[in-house]
């Protein structure tokens, strides 16, 4: 019988993340190296850094690792190799190869656990073509698991969150409220329903998403992770120089969120990203508070959220649906830069 991984953790998932603001400061402090040959880095906080190594290709690089954010050590392998692989699609790449990153309590977990872990990573990984080739593990407290990933793309066809323009519409590709159903879970509120269909869109690669967005020749996409919808779009906004309108009410949501959240199953992350982006954002009058926090949930290994000139939006929809996003939506657009950058309406 696997342990209880919920049971050794505080948050989970992408909640752990630090706050978005406390990030933005840190990062303030980073020198940035001087290559030409670096095609993205961390100056518009973008999904993972972009190498040049020819004019026909480029290597894109991203790590990410977290504590569980489900009961099984299997599926948290799933679930974390899926989150450390996004980066990689989200960049339009190909991910190719990875190198484990494990925290592990020996003395409170069996070795059964440890290898129930990273037997989740292995499959998860090679479910996405890419071979897991080595790695790092150190004793900790609280157990942790995620991957460094490095995938190909062609240095004409990268994607990044500065690619938004204005008169795109914005595509969101899985539904949210994964923060929310973990957190009900912790307090014994959730269904089993709300978290396996959670527990499956966790795992749930992005491949046939980032397939899709090569198809219609995308510029500017970004992943759904623990800053939540409205802060990882607001972190696009400023990294394209646009503003971007959010329609909450057509935002799709995982099952009973919306109840959930009425009944107080907010993560604190939510409010950390709340916090951040308050300055940023206009609130339209009336906003329905659920959907607003909705929106600040944190995700852990979200959909994409792509923006695609309008004309072309619907086609890409029914694309996506086709190819396995059936949540595929068209939740908001783009403007050209207005007194802020983010406004959320009903």
């Amino acid at each position: 019988m696997p342990s209880d991984l919920l049971r050794m953790v505080e948050y989970g998932g992408c909640s752990a993340k630090i706050s978005p603001r406390l990030l933005e400061e840190i990062l303030s402090f980073l020198p940035l190296p001087y290559d030409p040959n670096i095609l993205v880095d961390i100056d518009t906080h973008d999904d993972a850094g972009v190498y040049r190594v020819n004019d026909d290709l480029a290597l894109v690089f991203t790590t990410d690792f977290f504590p569980p954010v489900c009961r099984d050590p299997y599926e948290f392998g799933q679930i974390a190799a899926a989150n450390s692989i996004s980066d990689v699609y989200a960049m339009g790449g190909k991910p190719v190869l990875a190198l484990n990153i494990m925290m592990f309590p020996s003395a409170k977990l069996p070795m059964d656990d440890y290898a129930a872990i990273l037997k989740g990573g292995f499959d998860k990984a090679t479910e996405a073509g890419v071979r897991i080739i080595g790695g790092h593990t150190i004793d900790d407290v609280t157990p942790k698991y995620g991957l460094a990933v490095i995938g190909y793309v062609n240095p004409g066809k990268v994607i990044t969150n500065a690619g938004a323009r204005p008169g795109d519409l914005l595509i969101l590709t899985k539904p949210i409220g994964t923060g929310v159903i973990v957190a009900a879970q912790r307090l014994e509120m959730a269904d089993e329903t709300d978290i396996n269909e959670a527990k499956r869109l966790m795992k749930l690669l992005n491949k046939s998403g980032a397939d899709v967005m090569q198809k219609f020749n995308i510029k500017g996409a970004t992943d759904i992770t623990g800053f939540g919808l409205a802060g990882h779009c607001l972190k696009m906004a400023k990294a394209s120089r646009v503003s971007m309108t959010l329609n909450l009410k057509s935002v799709p949501l995982i099952g009973n969120v919306y109840r959930l959240i009425d009944d107080g199953c907010i993560p604190g992350a939510a409010y950390r990203n709340l916090e951040y982006a308050e300055k940023d954002t206009s609130f339209g009058t009336g906003l329905d508070n659920n959907l607003k926090m909705a929106a600040f949930d944190p995700q852990t290994s979200g959909g994409l959220l792509i923006c695609v000139p309008e004309l072309h939006a619907l086609e890409m929809v029914d694309e996506l649906r086709s190819a396995g996003c059936l949540s595929a939506t068209i939740i908001g657009s783009v403007a050209a830069m207005g007194e802020k950058p983010l406004s959320l309406v009903d």
